[in-house]
């Protein structure tokens, strides 16, 4: 059964949640919201702490003074910085940072470079790490000491284009991405991106949509799920910068000017109701339908996947009569059913919009249609 709610601007939608990081928040706005949310990390970041690569590539910072320090992420140089005091080193990097100069990839890394005393020589505003790049490129690095703090991945490219100009380039790695100890809700998201049993997609970081589509691939449901991807489901990333590998496939990604989870959230309510939304003026009645739910008279109804597609259906031709072969070719198109599957798909339609059901009418030995106005 259904349950009746007041609609917000998401309402009748599913998304689902990839994120590990900050999951808890993503989903709470989503729901605030109206969209109903599924959950599936698709990876989990491992703090280097006590890594012996970390220690030594901090070592290698202090051994020397160096230039220019890199700031990618800002809880990546908190996570530095803090394993850095655990090791009684945390004041001498300091010093190292402030003898250099410290280039931060937007908002959130900048904060994290003022909050340990430190101030940013540059940063650039897309929040991209190409843009770090060029300005460094444009400045005399022969014999220049830079520190890259990663963020999750290697950024060989990054790193090797220094070192062709004469630089030598310590790599931090801060912090590892990691699958998911259960992969199984990961899966489910795969199987129901494919079925079209989610309307959008969110993402955080590349390495997460890389992963996403890894899982894909593992299950043989790779070219399924970019052609869902492609039409039907609605992939939103935080930014420039974690869309690329969508955009190299030449999947049309949506994001916010400002990489924040709010202008993410705000981005999805504006777009998503304009995909497929329908207003149907009935007999004495405005319908809505807007994702999986039908507003109506100021109430949202949740309806099943199904269900919603079977109304959709009907409300292409509000008067028209489908039959229920018309009505198996259209919504059944991936799974095997008979007609009788139909009747008790109407039969929970009618139930799931309570006295709105009428509106759905059987016309004997030839179908169902919806009452128009």
């Amino acid at each position: 059964m259904a349950t009746t709610t007041q609609p917000g601007p998401l309402t009748g939608f599913t998304i689902g949640v990839t994120a590990a990081r900050r999951r808890d928040e993503l989903t709470a706005l989503l729901s605030r919201r109206g969209a109903q949310v599924v959950e599936a990390p698709v990876l989990r970041i491992v703090p280097l702490s006590d890594d012996l690569a970390l220690r030594q590539a901090t070592e290698r910072c202090l051994a020397a003074p160096l230039d220019y320090v890199v700031a990618t992420t800002g809880v990546g140089w908190r996570g530095w910085m803090s394993a850095a005091d655990g090791w009684g080193r945390g004041a001498a990097l300091s010093e190292a940072f402030r003898q250099a100069v410290v280039l931060s990839r937007g908002p959130k890394a900048t904060g994290a470079v003022r909050a340990s005393g430190l101030g940013e020589g540059f940063s650039p505003g897309s929040e991209a790490t190409d843009e770090l790049l060029t300005w460094l490129l444009a400045r005399p690095l022969v014999g220049r000491r830079i520190a890259v703090q990663e963020h999750g991945v290697r950024l060989e490219a990054f790193a090797a284009a220094l070192r062709e100009r004469g630089a030598e380039v310590i790599s931090v790695p801060v912090y590892r991405w990691l699958p998911p100890e259960d992969l199984a809700p990961v899966r489910r998201l795969v199987e129901q991106t494919v079925r079209r049993q989610v309307h959008a997609l969110t993402f955080t970081s590349a390495p997460a949509i890389t992963a996403f589509l890894a899982t894909a691939e593992a299950e043989g449901l790779r070219e399924a799920l970019l052609d869902a991807l492609r039409a039907d489901v609605l992939p939103v990333c935080v930014g420039t910068l974690c869309a690329r590998p969508l955009a190299e496939l030449g999947l049309p990604a949506v994001f916010p000017e400002r990489g924040r989870l709010g202008s993410l959230v705000r981005l999805l309510a504006e777009t998503l109701p304009g995909r497929g939304r329908r207003e149907l003026a009935l007999t004495g009645t405005v319908l809505t339908l807007q994702g999986n739910a039908v507003l109506v008279d100021g109430e949202s109804h949740w309806l099943s996947p199904r269900g919603a597609a079977v109304l959709r259906a009907l409300a292409e031709h509000p008067g028209r009569v489908l039959s229920r072969a018309d009505l198996l070719r259209t919504v059944w198109v991936d799974a095997e059913a008979d007609e009788h599957a139909v009747e008790a798909a109407v039969g929970r339609l009618r139930a799931a919009l309570g006295p709105h059901g009428r509106l759905i009418r059987t016309v004997p030995k030839r179908g169902y249609r919806l009452a128009a106005g």
